[in-house]
């Protein structure tokens, strides 16, 4: 039951920061991580595999909603200004014109993604394998569903929309879930010993 609010991993790892400078340093290291994340292909099967949605959902959970959001919001602005922090960029367009194609849904999905991730964090369902693997899959399910209903309407809903946006790309998210839901609980007991040990 969503009841109470939690601090969140950033906040909880960071207490003792001025919060405007904190979330300035970051919003610009999370942007960072995803522009990182975005370029680096990991060999998988059937399809090679970035990181992004792991970093984003990660960013979400971690920053919590409004921090998390404006992370990405940043990410998103940086490519609209044609700086060339998305996949396949900018060999395959930069700037709006290569947010407006096939996979821009994708892109967007990210936004509402880091949000839920973050608001469901901020409740306490980061602290628990069970919750932050639900939590990891409702944003899986966000993103997807932004980015397939956009590549429908970019490309027509009589075209494999799914053998093209969907299916080559399950084992490697799931892959990512599992990561994510033993980082970050990790994360949690990582932190509480490190500020145990500073009292």
């Amino acid at each position: 039951m969503i009841s109470s609010t939690y601090p969140t991993l950033a906040e909880q790892a960071f207490s003792g920061r001025t919060t405007a400078l904190r979330n300035g340093v970051l919003a610009i290291a999370g942007s960072l991580a995803l522009w990182l994340s975005a370029k680096l292909q990991v060999p998988f099967y059937p399809v090679p595999m970035t990181m992004q949605t792991f970093v984003v959902l990660v960013i979400g959970t971690s920053f919590g909603w409004r921090l998390g959001a404006a992370t990405v919001a940043l990410y998103l602005i940086e490519g609209a200004l044609g700086l060339p922090v998305f996949a396949g960029t900018p060999e395959k367009g930069i700037g709006l014109a290569y947010m407006v194609g096939p996979t821009g849904g994708y892109l967007l999905g990210y936004l509402p993604a880091a949000a839920l991730c973050g608001f469901l964090a901020s409740h306490g369902w980061d602290r628990r394998i069970v919750t932050t693997a639900l939590s990891m899959l409702l944003g899986t399910v966000v993103i997807y569903a932004f980015g397939l209903s956009w590549l429908g309407t970019v490309v027509g809903w009589d075209k494999p929309i799914l053998a093209w946006g969907l299916t080559p790309f399950v084992l490697g998210d799931l892959l990512k879930l599992a990561l994510a839901t033993a980082v970050l609980p990790l994360a949690w007991k990582f932190v509480g010993r490190t500020r145990d040990g500073d009292h």
